[in-house]
């Protein structure tokens, strides 16, 4: 990077140090000519201004210059005294009491020669530095590797983070300290960002932006890679997404991806309707998990992904809770994620048909970003998710069509049968007399023509209760 020492040290410009020893570090990102008595609005950080002086008239003029410049954060101040009979000393004061470094410019040398020679060293740095990334990323650093190279030309830690938050990959273990983000490009639903612990000029911005460039070329590699890894569990994808196949073929796709008979996994579906990021979704909340995932899109549209996850620990047991936090963070249309299992190989058929239910009651909340574990919902819901709508209306319409038109009636009898057919705890949650309770049983159990003490009787009934919700 080009500092106010380097300017200082390149003996065509014979610049003198006038203030400021102490501040020769700062660096000097572009150059700024003004003679203006307040350059408040056109100043930048980092910048070197160059100036005649022609706004110095009386004393006290140099305290607001030199305050707006320091306000905004520039490398330094590089001042010609050749109109003004030498460098003012209110000058040279106001520059050390405001932690401005002040060179003075030959009174022979031109601006434009100071200008170009500065231009030239800002792209000679920006350009090496350009070049020793491009050689990084050549050499297939790895992600982390590249952002330490980027960070060592920048002078700044770097991150890389998801659109859910997620630390990708970091120059340091310090958690991001955000003052310049940029996009990193590619064709990703989930996309990151590069974050960098330092206010960019012109020149570190260029360079940034190499890093950003080569962090998207890293990223695609790296989908490639997981890609051809992935397409292991295909077949087995595709058998557990469509329900067929025999148990032998299902043993023998699983034998494809290299885990142990007895591995427990856990099966995820995700739906994104409308949208082509089901699998990327299910990508960045697995990114991190310790075991062995496979991703992949079995189905015909892109709007749906499968995962299987190898477990050597317990699932957390937060980790809906987590993932939908995470995801909530991502704008665009719904996603909906259901989990099934655990299970071995023996078992895995079920896990997903445990997980397509689950997806389907994430689908009937009205939440954006839904997920739902098999275990989060009763068997009696799961078997009603995994049906169709129709079939759950013509349920709830043949065995409550007389009491949808008396929703008293119809509290009542829910209330009864979730204190397990009980009078007396229903009369007591109802705040009424026992006998007043088994009266409106009784008239619940005329409009509909069924005895409400009967066990069978009161599972239909409360399948329907649970359709209704």
């Amino acid at each position: 990077m080009t500092l106010v020492r380097t300017l200082l040290e390149l003996p065509e410009l014979r610049l003198r140090l006038r203030a400021g020893g102490d501040l020769l570090d700062n660096e000097v990102s572009r150059i700024y000519v003004t003679e203006l008595p307040d350059p408040s609005r056109y100043l930048a950080r980092g910048e070197l201004v160059l100036s005649g002086l022609l706004w110095w008239r009386d004393a006290g003029d140099a305290e607001p210059f030199v305050a707006a410049l320091a306000r905004a954060g520039c490398a330094a101040l590089a001042a010609s005294g050749a109109d003004t009979g030498g460098i003012p000393d209110e000058l040279v004061r106001a520059c050390e009491r405001h932690r401005l470094p002040l060179l003075e410019v030959p009174a022979d040398l031109s601006f434009a020669v100071i200008t170009e020679r500065v231009v030239l060293a800002l792209a000679a740095e920006s350009g090496g530095a350009r070049k020793r990334l491009l050689s990084a990323a050549a050499d297939n650093a790895t992600l982390t590797a590249l952002l330490q190279q980027g960070a060592a030309e920048l002078g700044a830690d770097c991150w890389v983070r998801s659109a859910t938050g997620r630390v990708v990959a970091a120059s340091t273990p310090a958690p991001p300290r955000q003052r310049s983000v940029v996009r990193v490009g590619g064709r990703h639903a989930i996309p990151w960002s590069l974050v960098v612990d330092a206010r960019l000029g012109p020149g570190a911005a260029e360079v940034a932006d190499e890093l950003a460039g080569l962090v998207g070329l890293a990223r695609s590699r790296e989908d490639e890679v997981r890609a051809a890894r992935m397409r292991v569990a295909e077949p087995l994808l595709a058998l557990l997404a469509s329900s067929g196949g025999s148990a032998a073929e299902l043993t023998t796709a699983f034998a494809a991806t290299g885990l142990p008979p007895d591995t427990e996994l856990r099966v995820l579906v995700a739906r994104t309707p409308g949208s082509r990021r089901a699998a990327e979704v299910l990508g960045e909340l697995l990114a991190e998990h310790p075991e062995p995932v496979f991703v992949g899109r079995p189905g015909s549209g892109d709007d749906e992904a499968y995962a299987l996850v190898a477990l050597a620990r317990p699932w957390p047991a937060d980790w809906a809770a987590t993932a939908e936090h995470a995801l909530s963070a991502l704008g665009g249309g719904r996603v909906l994620i259901g989990t099934g299992g655990p299970a071995t190989v023996a078992g895995l058929r079920g896990a997903s048909e445990e997980a397509r239910h689950a997806v389907v009651a994430a689908a009937r909340s009205d939440d954006r970003v839904a997920v739902v574990s098999g275990e989060q919902i009763g068997p009696h819901r799961l078997l009603l998710a995994g049906a169709p709508d129709e079939l759950r209306l013509a349920l709830r319409q043949r065995m409550l069509g007389p009491l949808l038109d008396h929703p008293d009636l119809l509290h009542t009898v829910r209330v009864f049968l979730e204190r397990s057919g009980s009078p007396a705890r229903a009369a007591k949650v109802l705040h009424v007399h026992v006998n007043t309770l088994r009266y409106r049983i009784a008239r619940a159990g005329e409009l509909l023509g069924a005895d409400l003490s009967d066990f069978r009787t009161q599972v239909d009934l409360y399948l329907a209760l649970s359709v209704e919700n």
